[in-house]
């Protein structure tokens, strides 16, 4: 019990003197406005050097991965009826789908999904 607690407290030191390390390391002592900006040829940039970014385009993007990954807890579930209970498995799918359903009628409803305004 005491070497456990002994060798948890040595990985906890270490932990903090690298994180204490890598943060006074990081620092950047000067910050010159020339080298934060962008370079065009020795030339003042003509135009802004970032382009805006739609939040809408964001959000659909969020949304499509989130419905991406329940899709990948989805297809295991069709492997798994032969092996378990089939009572426990419809009613797991089906509470599964639901929690699904009533997450798109809430972004439709709030207007997520509308692409153009």
């Amino acid at each position: 019990m005491m070497s456990t607690l002994i060798m948890s407290l040595v990985i906890v030191m270490i932990s903090l003197i690298v994180m204490l390390l890598a943060s006074i390391l990081s620092k950047k002592s000067i910050v010159d406005r020339e080298k934060s900006s962008p370079f065009e040829c020795g030339f003042d940039p003509k135009s802004s050097s970032r382009m805006p970014f739609s939040l809408r385009f964001f959000l659909i993007t969020i949304i499509f991965l989130i419905f991406d990954v329940e899709i990948a807890l989805i297809l295991p579930m069709i492997l798994i009826i032969e092996t378990s209970n089939i009572m426990i498995w419809s009613l797991t799918s089906i509470i599964f789908i639901m929690i699904l359903i009533i997450g798109l009628y809430h972004e439709w409803n709030q207007g997520m999904l509308n692409w153009s305004d």
